[in-house]
C-alpha cells in the first residue's frame, strides 16, 4: 500500500492524471473551437467565486452544457476551469474561480477536454475504500504484478461452436485456447490479422463458460464493430431477444443498430419487455381519470347543495339583524331630539351658577353624540344587512336552479364512497405497475452476460454490471494506462488485453508539456503515455517484443497485398514479419494509373516552398498531384464520376479511396479543393491518420506532406518502434487492401530524416520495390502559348510551368482577369517592376482592383536598397496598384478573380534564379485558403531592426548584417570581407554550388558566396 491507503501505483497515477489535467489548461489548443467573449463587467464575487456577463457575437453549439476554459483574450497564461451559459438575449454568463478583473474586455473560452482525466482521477481515489469494486491485485497484472495463471483449454470446441470447422490459423486458434483457460492474456494483433475474430470467440466461450464479460474499446465505433461480431456468434442463443449482450450507451454504427439494435439496447429491450405493462398502465390511468370525474360530478351537486344552505343560513341571520337594528334607530332618533331641546333651553351659561350650567351643558352634548352615533351605527348594520341578504338570495337562486342538472349528472354513478375506493385501488395499481416496470429496467440489465462500452464510460460509471468475471480491452495501445489499469480491475476471474503497440497511441499531453520539468515528464511517459503491453514488460526499451508465456502474437494477415505488406513490415515488425493469408490480386477494376500494389509518387524535382510559419505542414505539389489521381481514377471507372447518380455501396469513392495526410492544414486543404473539383460527395475522403484508425480502404492515397522548411515536422521526429512516429506510419500504411500510393518529396525526406528512422526506411523500401513515377507523369508541364488552346476542365488542371514559361503564361492570366488581381512578391527589382507596372496599369485602368504585398522598404538588408525600394512601391502606385507592407514575409503568390493561383517559388516582382517554379490551378477556396494562411501568418513587428539613416533623430542599433564587418565571430547571415556566409546543409551542399557559385571555408567552417554578385533574396534559403 501507498499514500492514504491507497495501493500502489494509483498515487503514481494520480500524480501522472494530475500532470494531464495541468497540461490541458497549459495547452493554446491552436485547432480547437474558441469563442471570443467581449465586454466583460463582473457581477458577483462570492467565496473566491466569481461571476460574469459577457457579449457574444458567434457562439458554438459544441459548448452548450460543457466544462469549458477561460482566458483573457491573447494571453500565454494556462486557462482556468470555468461554466459557461447563454442566455436568450445573446449574452453569455460565465463562472470561475479566475480573476478576470472587474471588467474584462476580451476573453476566449473553449471546451475543457481534460473532463476525462478529472473523472478518472477522482475514481482512483476511491480505490482502495471500502465500496471500490478495483481488485488491485487483478489490475497489477497490467503492469507487470502478480503471477497470473497461464493455460491453454484442451478442448475449446466445448465452449466455441464449429470449432473444428472455423477458419482460423494456428496462430488464432492458439490465442482463443489460452484466452479460455488463462487469468491473463495479452493479445497481439497487427493490421489485418482477425483480432476481431478472435476476441470475438473468447467473449463467445467465456459466455458459454458461464461468465459475465466485460467488453472494452477506446472508440464508439470500435465497441460497436466488435459487438456485432459477437452478436453473430450468439444471436442463437435462448434468451438473446431478452439481452443477453447489451450495450452501454448509445449505438452509433448503423448496421449493429439495424441488425441487433432491439436485442442489444436496453431502452429497447426494455420497452418491448413492458408494453404489456405500459397498455395496462394506459387503461388504469383512462380508468382513473374516469373515476375522477365521477368523483367531481359527486362533489358538485355536494357543493350546490352545501351553497344552498349556506345562502338559507345567511338569509335568515341578515333578517334578524337588519330588524334588530330597525328597532334602534326609532328611540335613538327621539333622544337626541330631546337632548337637542335641552340644550337649546340651558342657554348660555352666567350669573352665580355659570360653572355648572356650563358642566351640564358639556353633559347634554356628550349624551347628543352618543346618541347620535348609535342612530348611525344602527342605519349601517341595516343597510349592510340588506346587501348581505341580497347576495345571499342571489346564491340561493343559483344553487336552486343548478341543482336539478347536478342531481340528473350523478344518476346512474355508484355512489360516491364506492367511487373514492375505485379511485384509492386504482392509483395504488398505477403505482406498482411503475415499480414493475422499473424492476423490468433492472432485471434488464441483470439479464445482461455480455456488455459492450467505451473505456471511458467504464472509468466513469459507478457500476455496470452486478458483477464482472471477464474484462476484454480491445484496442488496447490506444488506451491510458491509468484507465486500462482501473477496467482490469473490475475482473473478478480474467482479463484480456488485445491490441497492437505499434499502432496508435493513447492521446496525452503530459509528457510534451513544456512548461513541465523533464522529471514530470518522464513521469508522465511512465504512467500515462504507457500502453499496458510496455508496462507489463512484454516489450524491451528498443521497442522489440519479448517472448512471454502471457503473450500471443498473430503473425498472418488478410488485409493487404504482400507487397504492401513488405512496406508495413519494413516500417513497423522488423523483428516479426507478418505473413500474407490472400491473394496478390486487386479486388477493383483494372486501371492502368494503379496497375502496381505498390507505387510511390516522387516530387522531389517538383518543390514549391510552402508559406506560414510551418511550411512542411502543407504542400501545394502534393495536391496537384492527388487532384490528378483522383481525376485519373475517375477517368478509368474506379471512382465514379462527379455526375453519376445512386451509386451501389461498395463503389462509392469514399468505399474504395482513403487520402492519408499527417497534417491538418494539407487535410483542410485537400478537402476543400476536392469537394470544390469533383463534388460534395467526395466529402470524408480525405482525414488525418487518427481518423482512419480501425478502417480500411482498396486504395490508400498516404500523403507525406514534407518538401518545405527546415526539417519534416513532429510526424516524422520518432526514431524507434515504439516511437510515435513508426505507430502513425503503420496505421497509414495498412489501411490499404489493393493498392498503395504514396507521394513524397524522396529528396527532402532523405535529407532531413533521422538516419535509421522508420521513415527514412520506408522511402528506402519504396524505392527499391515500388513503381515510381514523376509528379511530372501527373501534373503537366506546360508552355504559355498553349494556354489560349485549352479547354475550360483542363485549364482547372493544376500544371508546372518552367521560370522560362512564367512571365508570359502570367500575363496570359493577368489579360483575362476581370475583377481583381493579388500579386504577394516579397522582393522587388527594378526591371520586373517597370514591366508589371505597365501590364497592371492597363488592367487597373479597366477598372481591375489590383493589390501588392510586399515587405515594407525598412527591411531591406542594405541602405541602398530602401530608397530604392520606395521608388518601386511609388512605381506601382502610380500604375494604380494599391501597395501594402507584410513585415518579414516569404510568400510568393497571384491570385486572379479569386479563383486561379500561381504559387511557387519564383518572386514575380523580383530578378530570379535558373530553379525558380511555379504551379497554376483553378480553385477558389485554395486562393481563400492561402489568403488566410497568409494573414494569419503576418507578423506584429519587423524581423530585424529596420534600417534608418545617420541623422535620424533616434538612434536605432544595426542589424546584424551591418555590425557583421567589425564582428570577431562569423556566422551564416554576416559579411566578411566582401563574402556573405551562409547555413548550408551537408546536403544541399552541391546545389548551392551550382546555383550560387559557393565555396567552403575552411577557417571558419561555414559556406560563402560573393556578396558583390548574389543579393540576399537570392540566398534567401539559406540565411537566418
Amino acid at each position: 500500500m501507498t499514500g492514504a491507503g491507497h495501493p500502489y501505483p494509483v498515487d503514481e497515477f494520480l500524480a501522472a492524471v494530475r500532470a494531464e489535467i495541468l497540461a490541458e489548461h497549459r495547452n493554446d489548443a491552436e485547432s480547437a473551437v474558441k469563442v471570443a467573449l467581449s465586454k466583460g463587467r463582473l457581477l458577483s464575487n462570492s467565496g473566491g467565486t466569481r461571476e460574469y456577463s459577457f457579449e457574444c457575437r458567434t457562439w458554438h453549439d459544441s459548448l452548450d452544457g460543457v466544462p469549458v476554459l477561460a482566458r483573457a483574450s491573447r494571453s500565454r497564461k494556462a486557462w482556468s476551469p470555468a461554466e459557461a451559459s447563454r442566455a436568450p438575449d445573446g449574452t453569455v454568463r460565465l463562472v470561475t474561480r479566475a480573476d478576470l478583473g472587474s471588467a474584462p474586455a476580451t476573453v476566449q473560452i473553449r471546451q475543457d477536454d481534460s473532463a476525462n482525466w478529472a473523472a478518472l482521477a477522482e475514481r482512483l481515489e476511491t480505490v482502495g475504500g471500502q465500496d471500490s469494486p478495483i481488485d488491485a491485485g487483478h489490475a497489477g497484472w497490467l503492469v507487470g504484478r502478480g503471477t497470473p495463471r497461464t493455460g491453454r483449454a484442451a478442448n475449446p470446441g466445448q465452449w466455441v461452436a464449429n470449432w473444428e470447422g472455423l477458419q482460423l490459423n494456428p496462430r488464432q486458434r492458439d490465442a482463443v485456447a489460452q484466452g479460455l483457460a488463462s487469468e491473463v492474456l495479452f493479445l497481439w494483433g497487427p493490421p489485418g490479422t482477425g483480432k476481431t475474430d478472435v476476441v470475438g470467440h473468447i467473449v463467445e466461450g467465456s459466455f458459454r463458460q458461464g461468465l459475465r464479460v466485460l467488453f472494452l474499446a477506446p472508440t464508439n465505433v470500435a465497441v460497436d464493430q466488435a459487438l456485432e461480431r459477437m452478436c453473430s456468434l450468439l444471436e442463437h442463443e435462448k434468451d438473446f431477444a431478452d439481452g443477453i449482450v447489451q450495450r452501454a450507451g448509445n449505438v452509433v454504427l448503423s448496421s449493429l443498430r439495424s441488425r441487433y439494435g432491439d436485442q442489444v439496447d436496453p431502452s429497447r429491450i426494455a420497452a418491448l419487455l413492458v408494453e404489456s405493462i405500459d397498455r395496462q398502465i394506459s387503461a388504469a390511468a383512462d380508468q382513473l381519470k374516469g373515476a375522477r370525474a365521477a368523483l367531481a360530478l359527486h362533489d358538485r351537486a355536494r357543493e350546490l347543495e352545501s351553497d344552498l344552505a349556506t345562502a338559507t343560513e345567511q338569509l335568515a341571520e341578515a333578517s334578524r339583524v337588519r330588524d334588530a337594528a330597525a328597532g334602534t334607530v326609532p328611540g335613538a332618533d327621539a333622544e337626541a331630539a330631546r337632548l337637542r331641546l335641552a340644550l337649546a333651553k340651558a342657554g348660555t351659561p352666567t350669573g352665580l351658577f355659570a360653572e355648572r350650567k356650563a358642566a351640564k351643558l358639556r353633559g347634554l352634548r356628550s349624551a347628543l353624540q352618543d346618541e347620535e352615533a348609535r342612530a348611525a351605527t344602527a342605519r349601517e348594520v341595516v343597510a349592510s344587512a340588506a346587501r348581505r341578504w341580497t347576495a345571499a338570495e342571489k346564491q340561493a337562486a343559483e344553487a336552486r336552479h343548478a341543482l336539478p342538472a347536478a342531481y340528473a349528472a350523478v344518476v346512474g354513478i355508484p355512489l360516491r364512497q364506492t367511487v373514492t375506493e375505485s379511485a384509492a385501488s386504482l392509483q395504488e395499481r398505477l403505482d406498482e405497475l411503475g415499480r414493475k416496470r422499473q424492476r423490468i429496467q433492472d432485471e434488464v440489465r441483470s439479464r445482461c452476460r455480455v456488455l459492450g462500452a467505451t473505456v471511458a464510460k467504464a472509468v466513469q460509471s459507478r457500476k455496470l454490471l452486478d458483477e464482472i468475471d471477464v474484462v476484454v480491452i480491445d484496442e488496447a495501445g490506444m488506451v491510458n494506462l491509468p484507465s486500462a489499469w482501473l477496467a482490469a480491475g473490475l475482473a473478478r476471474k480474467r482479463v484480456i488485453v488485445a491490441g497492437d503497440f505499434r499502432q496508435l497511441p493513447a492521446v496525452t499531453k503530459g509528457d510534451g508539456d513544456r512548461e513541465a520539468s523533464e522529471e514530470q515528464r518522464a513521469h508522465s511517459r511512465m504512467w500515462t503515455a504507457r500502453d499496458a503491453f510496455h508496462a507489463a514488460g512484454l516489450v524491451d526499451p528498443s521497442g522489440r517484443v519479448r517472448q512471454d508465456p502471457r503473450l500471443v502474437a498473430l503473425d498472418t494477415q488478410y488485409r493487404m497485398r504482400e507487397p504492401i505488406c513488405a512496406v508495413v513490415n519494413e516500417v513497423a515488425y522488423p523483428d516479426a514479419p507478418l505473413r500474407t493469408g490472400r491473394g496478390n490480386t486487386s479486388r477493383l477494376p483494372f486501371a492502368p494509373l494503379i496497375d502496381s500494389p505498390v507505387i510511390l509518387v516522387d516530387t522531389s524535382g517538383r518543390r514549391i516552398s510552402g508559406g506560414g510559419r510551418k511550411p512542411h505542414m502543407s504542400n501545394a505539389v502534393h495536391a496537384a498531384v492527388i487532384h490528378e489521381l483522383v481525376r485519373g481514377l475517375q477517368y478509368e471507372g474506379v471512382l465514379p464520376g462527379r455526375k453519376w447518380q445512386e451509386v451501389p455501396e461498395g463503389e462509392r469513392a469514399t468505399d474504395r479511396l482513403a487520402v492519408i495526410s499527417p497534417y491538418r492544414e494539407q487535410v483542410k486543404a485537400l478537402k476543400s479543393s476536392l469537394a470544390h473539383r469533383f463534388g460534395e460527395d467526395y466529402d470524408g475522403l480525405v482525414d488525418t491518420v487518427h481518423r482512419f484508425q480501425g478502417s480500411q480502404r482498396p486504395i490508400v492515397l498516404l500523403d507525406t506532406v514534407a518538401g518545405a522548411g527546415r526539417d519534416a515536422g513532429f510526424f516524422y521526429s520518432g526514431t524507434g518502434l515504439s516511437s510515435q512516429t513508426c505507430r502513425l506510419l503503420n496505421v497509414a500504411l495498412s489501411r490499404a487492401q489493393d493498392h498503395l500510393v504514396v507521394v513524397a518529396d524522396v529528396a527532402f525526406l532523405r535529407e532531413h530524416l533521422a538516419p535509421h528512422s522508420e521513415a527514412l526506411a520506408m522511402v528506402g523500401h519504396l524505392e527499391t520495390y515500388a513503381q515510381t513515377i514523376s509528379a511530372d507523369q501527373l501534373v503537366p508541364i506546360r508552355d504559355a502559348d498553349q494556354l489560349a488552346a485549352l479547354s475550360e476542365e483542363e485549364l482547372a488542371r493544376p500544371a508546372f510551368f518552367e521560370h522560362s514559361e512564367v512571365l508570359d503564361a502570367v500575363a496570359w492570366d493577368v489579360e483575362r482577369a476581370q475583377h481583381s488581381i493579388e500579386l504577394y512578391s516579397a522582393f522587388m527589382d527594378a526591371a520586373p517592376v517597370r514591366r508589371w507596372a505597365r501590364m497592371l496599369g492597363l488592367r487597373t485602368a479597366a477598372g481591375l482592383r489590383i493589390t501588392v504585398f510586399t515587405r515594407p522598404p525598412e527591411e531591406q538588408h542594405e541602405p541602398s536598397r530602401v530608397a530604392r525600394h520606395r521608388e518601386l512601391v511609388h512605381l506601382l502606385e502610380a500604375a494604380g496598384c494599391r501597395v501594402e507592407f507584410r513585415d518579414r514575409m516569404h510568400e510568393k503568390v497571384l491570385i486572379l478573380d479569386g479563383s486561379v493561383l500561381w504559387h511557387g517559388s519564383k518572386n514575380l516582382l523580383a530578378n530570379i534564379g535558373p530553379t525558380d517554379l511555379m504551379m497554376r490551378y483553378t480553385d477558389p477556396a485554395s486562393c481563400d485558403r492561402v489568403r488566410r494562411l497568409m494573414e494569419r501568418t503576418r507578423m506584429e513587428r519587423p524581423a530585424r531592426v529596420p534600417w534608418r539613416p545617420a541623422d535620424s533623430a533616434t538612434a536605432v542599433p544595426e542589424p546584424p548584417a551591418q555590425r557583421a564587418e567589425t564582428s570577431d565571430t562569423v556566422s551564416p547571415g554576416l559579411v566578411r570581407n566582401g563574402r556573405l556566409y551562409l547555413d548550408v546543409p551537408y546536403g544541399q551542399k552541391d546545389e548551392a554550388k551550382l546555383q550560387l557559385k559557393a565555396q567552403w571555408d575552411k577557417a571558419v567552417r561555414l559556406w560563402w558566396v560573393d556578396a558583390a554578385t548574389v543579393t540576399r533574396e537570392q540566398a534567401a534559403r539559406w540565411l537566418p
